[in-house]
C-alpha cells in the first residue's frame, strides 16, 4: 500500500479501497449486518415482484412505479454490496479503473433514478385523491410506461457526465480511495488537477436529484392535504391519509440519509472520517432494504396476498 502511495501515475489501473478507515479491525463484525440487509433486500424486493406480478388486483399504477423502485433497489444494492464484502471477508482490496468508474456511475444514476420514482408515486397518490374519478383514465399504462421511461432517462443522462469527467483527470498522487466503494466526488478528490467542474457538476447534479424532486413531492403533498382535509368526517380523512403513509415513510428512509451524506461530504471536515464513511452506507443499503418491509407492512393488499 506504501508503494502504491509513493508511485507516480497519470491513469491508475486500479484503485485501493480502504474499506471503513479507522475501524478495519471491526470489518468482520460490520459486514455481518451489511450482509444481512443485503439477504433482506434481495427477499424484500423480489418478492414484491412476485407478488404484483402474480396478483391481477395489483395491477395499478401505484404497484407499477413500486416494481420499478424494487428493481431499482437491486441493482443499487448489487452495484456495492458484493465488492464491499469481498473487501470485508477476503481483504479484496483492488478495483479496476473502468470498474470503479462503473460503479460509480450506476450507484449515482439508479439513486437518481430513485428519486424520479418517488416523484411519480406522489404524483399517483395526487391523481388518486385529487382526481379519483380520473385516475384510471389519467394514469394509462402507456402514461405509466411514459413516465418510466422519463424517469430513467433523467438519470442516466444526468449521471452520464461522471464517470467521463472522472476519467479525464490524471491522477499523480494516490490510488487510495478511504471508501468501502466508489463516489463519484472521492475519486476525483484524488486527481491532481483543477477538479472544480466535477464539483460544481456534483452539486448540480444534487440540486436537480434532491433539490427540484423535494420541491415537486411537497408541492403534490400539499395539494393531497387540502383534499384530505375537506373530506367530511375524520375517518375518511385518516383512511384516505393512510393510502400515502407508506410513500411518505420511504420518502423519509431515503431523503434524510442521503441528504445528511451529501452535505457531510462537501461541509463535513471536521467530522472522522468513518463517520462520512458508516453515513454513505446507510443511504446505500438502508432505504433497498426498508422500501418492501414499509410496503409489505403498510400496504393491506401486499400484505394480505403475502400471507
Amino acid at each position: 500500500m506504501s508503494d502504491s502511495n509513493r508511485t507516480i501515475f497519470t491513469n491508475p489501473s486500479t484503485f485501493i479501497l480502504l474499506g471503513i478507515p479507522g475501524l478495519e479491525w471491526a470489518h468482520v463484525w460490520i459486514s455481518i449486518p451489511f450482509c444481512a440487509m443485503y439477504v433482506i433486500t434481495i427477499l424484500g424486493n423480489v418478492t414484491i415482484l412476485f407478488i404484483v406480478k402474480t396478483e391481477p388486483s395489483l395491477h395499478e399504477p401505484m404497484y407499477y412505479f413500486l416494481c420499478m423502485l424494487a428493481v431499482t433497489d437491486l441493482v443499487l444494492s448489487t452495484s456495492t454490496l458484493p465488492k464491499m464484502l469481498s473487501l470485508f471477508w477476503f481483504n479484496s482490496r483492488e478495483i479496476a479503473f473502468s470498474a470503479c468508474l462503473t460503479q460509480l456511475y450506476f450507484v449515482h444514476c439508479f439513486s437518481a433514478i430513485e428519486s424520479g420514482l418517488f416523484v411519480a408515486m406522489a404524483l399517483d397518490r395526487y391523481v388518486a385523491i385529487c382526481h379519483p374519478l380520473r385516475h384510471s383514465t389519467i394514469l394509462t399504462n402507456p402514461v405509466v410506461a411514459k413516465i418510466g421511461l422519463v424517469v430513467v432517462l433523467r438519470g442516466a443522462i444526468l449521471t452520464l457526465p461522471y464517470p467521463f469527467l472522472a476519467r479525464q483527470w490524471p491522477y499523480c498522487r494516490t490510488n487510495i480511495i478511504p471508501y468501502t466503494h466508489c463516489e463519484h466526488i472521492d475519486v476525483v478528490k484524488l486527481a491532481c488537477a483543477d477538479i472544480r467542474i466535477s464539483s460544481y457538476y456534483g452539486l448540480f447534479v444534487l440540486l436537480c436529484r434532491i433539490g427540484l424532486d423535494v420541491i415537486l413531492i411537497t408541492l403534490s403533498y400539499i395539494q393531497i392535504l387540502r383534499a384530505i382535509f375537506r373530506l367530511p368526517t375524520k375517518d375518511a380523512r385518516l383512511k384516505t391519509f393512510g393510502t400515502c403513509s407508506s410513500h411518505l415513510c420511504v420518502i423519509l428512509a431515503f431523503y434524510i440519509p442521503t441528504l445528511f451524506s451529501s452535505l457531510s461530504q462537501r461541509f463535513g471536515h471536521n467530522l472522522p472520517l468513518h463517520f462520512h464513511v458508516l453515513l454513505a452506507n446507510v443511504y446505500l443499503l438502508v432505504p433497498p432494504m426498508l422500501n418492501p418491509i414499509i410496503y409489505g407492512v403498510r400496504t393491506k393488499q401486499i400484505r394480505k396476498r403475502l400471507f
